[in-house]
């Protein structure tokens, strides 16, 4: 079971100071925009989201169909799988993808920690 490509959103306190930290880093700016408050950045494989004002934790998401360029994959598990396979393990989930649509769909579920992980399918 592939999840797709894997990021850190993080719900920073000043987006502009963030974006400077992390492009001293060696990020980059891959996409989002300053005037909606979001921006994606990349280094080599590593992509980081960085989030004022929009969610309160931090999560890991991950991105079924894309690889970590957002290019479209051509063969990739549906988040509707993977909800079937989490499901049958027994984890609660706090937000379920309609099982019976196609195309893009999430769902959001809590580790044991309570970190948040989306499973957001764009494709």
């Amino acid at each position: 079971m592939e999840l797709g490509a894997f990021s850190v959103s993080l719900s920073v306190k000043d987006l502009k100071t963030s974006k400077r930290f992390y492009e001293n880093l060696g990020f980059s700016v891959f996409a989002g925009d300053m005037e909606k408050n979001y921006l994606i950045m990349k280094n080599g494989n590593a992509l980081v989201g960085l989030f004022h004002g929009m969610f309160e934790q931090n999560i890991l998401t991950f991105n079924p169909g894309w690889d970590e360029s957002a290019n479209a994959l051509g063969d990739f598990t549906d988040v509707r799988e993977i909800q079937k396979h989490v499901k049958s393990k027994g984890i609660a989930l706090d937000r379920e993808a309609d099982e019976t649509s196609t195309g893009p769909a999430s769902m959001v579920l809590f580790d044991p920690d309570n970190n948040v992980i989306l499973i957001d399918q764009h494709v």
